[in-house]
């Protein structure tokens, strides 16, 4: 069963940060190790103004924070990760025009490290405009940080 503390707080996750909320992520949701956002398609988020097409950075900034959502849904919680890697394929152009979803699975997590398959898509899964691999690492603090805490 998911934390409810976790599930409470992840809305606020995917756009709470100021470079989230900037670019209008949205949770959609989640099933067991798998999350959904959607950023809404905004002229001002066009990367080509003359095809209308969404940036690319943008891309790789929705798979990557999808799949360390999908670390936390996998760990039952909220503590600090940062992406070690990633892989990006760029299949297509996303559609001009239209809200670009996308859906994370964390398929691997040890004590240190999470992998993470994402997808970038329109309606169809099967159809995406972009996939990615990653491997985010894991922090877990020490004793000396949680006593460097204490003396603050």
């Amino acid at each position: 069963m998911t934390n409810p503390e976790l599930l409470a707080i992840l809305p606020q996750l995917a756009a709470g940060s100021a470079h989230t909320h900037a670019l209008g992520f949205e949770f959609l949701g989640h099933e067991d190790r798998r999350v959904r956002m959607r950023v809404p398609y905004r002229r001002e988020l066009v990367g080509d103004p003359a095809s209308g097409v969404l940036a690319g950075g943008l891309v790789s900034t929705l798979l990557d924070h999808v799949g360390g959502m999908s670390v936390w849904l996998a760990l039952n919680q909220f503590q600090s990760i940062a992406t070690l890697d990633m892989r990006v394929d760029y299949m297509r152009a996303a559609a001009p025009g239209r809200d670009l979803l996308a859906e994370a699975e964390c398929y691997q997590l040890n004590r240190t490290m999470a992998f993470v398959r994402a997808w970038a898509f329109e309606d169809d899964p099967n159809d995406p405009v972009a996939a990615s691999q990653a491997a985010y690492i894991i922090h877990k603090p020490s004793l000396r940080d949680q006593s460097q805490g204490d003396a603050e």
